[in-house]
């Protein structure tokens, strides 16, 4: 072994983190994310240790929506990227497809993974934990939609991003979701959260719709306010993404980086 060569291979990957904030933040993102999960998790098993029967169907059923929500946003990020990794974006764009229509593909496109995954996550869930997501009833559609759409509108977001960020962002595409899984109170009541969090935790659409599965477990039915309130978040959310997008678009296409990122 050579002690120089080693010396200088740990120069130049030491150089990368150096050269790219979004390197330098993973190495604490993902940590921070779980810790702040499990310790709410934990907190609230603590507070509220008779309701853990309960709890495992508020968890199971939790884990499988939360699913939809972030295979939505995977699939309109992913395949942006996959262009990019196969150098293809320019022929995408050069094409006449309209940003509408590309977006409607990869809409398309995630709701048939969607549907696949939680087929075979709802047929899993009721041979091992005896768990029916369609014990939920009606109340999965309206559930299930709204979860849809905001991944659609943080899949834009992201997208929109590392349009304008570069490659160098592409951890984006799977830290955003996890980013706001502690605060959208996915696996515990948004009580759990501390008193400053809460009325961020409701600004989000996901938040309304998790605490909405838990009321229809529990027997009390779904909700009108969390509902009302998921429904309009996700329709003022879905053109603030649809403006950004198109935002960082132009200015991409201004700037060039279009093209520089479509033949890196």
């Amino acid at each position: 072994m050579n002690l120089y060569r080693i010396t200088a291979l740990v120069l130049r990957y030491t150089f990368l983190y150096t050269r790219s904030f979004p390197r330098v933040l993973e190495m604490f993102f993902w940590p921070v994310m779980d810790l702040l999960v499990w310790g709410m998790l934990t907190q609230y098993l603590q507070s509220a240790p008779y309701q853990v029967p309960g709890f495992i169907r508020f968890l199971l059923g939790s884990m499988i929506l939360w699913d939809v929500l972030y295979r939505s946003q995977q699939a309109t990020t992913i395949s942006f990227l996959e262009d990019i990794w196969a150098r293809n974006l320019m022929n995408v764009f050069v094409a006449p497809v309209r940003l509408v229509e590309f977006f409607m593909a990869t809409f398309c496109v995630g709701m048939v993974k969607i549907l696949i995954t939680v087929a075979v996550l709802t047929l899993l869930s009721a041979a091992f934990f005896n768990f029916q997501l369609f014990s939920l009833g009606v109340s999965l559609i309206p559930l299930f939609i709204n979860l849809l759409v905001m991944g659609w509108s943080v899949g834009m977001v992201t997208t929109g991003m590392i349009l304008r960020w570069g490659q160098a962002s592409e951890a984006l595409a799977w830290g955003i979701p996890f980013l706001l899984q502690p605060v959208c109170a996915a696996f515990y009541p948004v009580s759990t959260l501390p008193q400053w969090l809460q009325p961020i935790s409701l600004a989000i659409p996901a938040t309304h719709v998790f605490e909405g599965m838990r009321d229809v477990l529990a027997g009390k039915g779904l909700s009108g306010f969390s509902l009302f309130y998921a429904v309009g978040l996700n329709c003022i959310y879905l053109v603030g993404a649809a403006l950004l997008f198109r935002y960082f678009f132009n200015q991409a296409r201004h700037r060039g980086l279009l093209a520089k990122l479509g033949t890196q």
